[in-house]
């Protein structure tokens, strides 16, 4: 009689079966860097995270460098705002003096910059406004202002996450123009208009301040179109393809890596690090249990980068 019970009967053949594992060479950790000085702000939302000030930020980077994590990607929160989220491509801009700072200091560190304008506008949506909807070509000359930008600061690479028609084009474009042609793309090809960013909103004070973001950020309900959309982001030239959320997404996870050969990253999103955390604290859950198993989750659907709040944790037991 066949039995796969034989290779289940110890913790070293599981092991040496295991057809899926983590490490740490799989993550990216999210950090926010707010405008200003002797900020170190926890996020209710999201336990275990802040909102750190660049003059803040050592104790942060000093604990990513010890985990080895490789590469951090950056979100910033500015002081000012206005109607088209023009500090986003300032010298002097929060993202910018960021980036500066961590090249300066810790070298060893990947840089990857998020490229939006949800939280730099008056109004909260990822672009500029024209009644009341984002204008898809207006914004996109922004954008690639804003890469620019980030790529005259030092940054390694961008994530354009504003699902703007034709950003990953408009931005390679630009970006070699420039002569950064070392500087890759991460698209956030296939991200959907999902209810699981809640926290990050709070994180990053990136609520709209009306509507939602369904004319540009995908229908949950549609499989096809990730596919369709990763291929345009594939032919516009993108180096990276991803998907947000993970948890509930592991199907397009799945089918990127079966049609396309570039490394596909997945995002581990707030609400997804929030649910987790908020059912241990409750006793509910083995948090740390229930974390591993999402994480191994995505990485079994196909994922070779998982951007995780959970990196640090993971780094600890992995």
């Amino acid at each position: 009689m066949n039995r796969t019970r034989r290779l289940r009967v110890s913790e070293n053949i599981r092991r040496l079966v295991r057809e899926t594992k983590l490490s740490i060479d799989d993550f990216v950790y999210p950090i926010f860097v707010e405008e200003g000085t002797g900020v170190e702000k926890d996020i209710e939302s999201m336990p275990g995270i802040k909102r750190y000030s660049i003059d803040r930020l050592s104790k942060e980077l000093d604990e990513v460098v010890a985990c080895n994590i490789p590469a951090v990607l950056l979100f910033g929160i500015p002081t000012d705002k206005d109607d088209v989220g023009a500090e986003t491509w300032s010298d002097h801009g929060i993202i910018q003096k960021a980036v500066r700072f961590i090249k300066e200091n810790y070298p060893s560190l990947y840089v990857i910059t998020d490229v939006c304008f949800c939280e730099y506008t008056s109004h909260g949506h990822c672009g500029v406004l024209d009644h009341d909807d984002v204008d898809n070509d207006a914004t996109l000359i922004n954008i690639a202002k804003q890469a620019i930008s980030h790529a005259k600061a030092g940054a390694d690479m961008v994530a354009p996450s504003g699902m703007m028609d034709g950003t990953v084009e408009t931005i390679r474009t630009n970006l070699d123009e420039a002569g950064y042609t070392k500087v890759a793309i991460m698209g956030y090809s296939v991200k959907y208009a999902s209810a699981f960013y809640g926290p990050f909103r709070d994180a990053a004070d990136s609520a709209p301040s009306f509507g939602d973001r369904k004319t540009y950020q995908m229908d949950p309900a549609n499989r096809t179109e990730g596919l369709l959309r990763a291929r345009h982001e594939d032919a516009e030239g993108v180096d990276i393809l991803m998907v947000k959320p993970a948890l509930s997404y592991l199907d397009l996870i799945s089918d990127l890596k079966q049609n396309f050969d570039k490394p596909i990253a997945c995002y581990n999103v707030s609400g997804e690090y929030a649910m987790v955390k908020a059912a241990a604290e409750k006793g509910w859950i083995d948090g740390e249990k229930v974390m591993l198993e999402s994480l191994l989750s995505m990485k079994r659907a196909g994922a070779d980068i998982i951007i995780s709040y959970f990196a640090k944790e993971v780094a600890k037991l992995i």
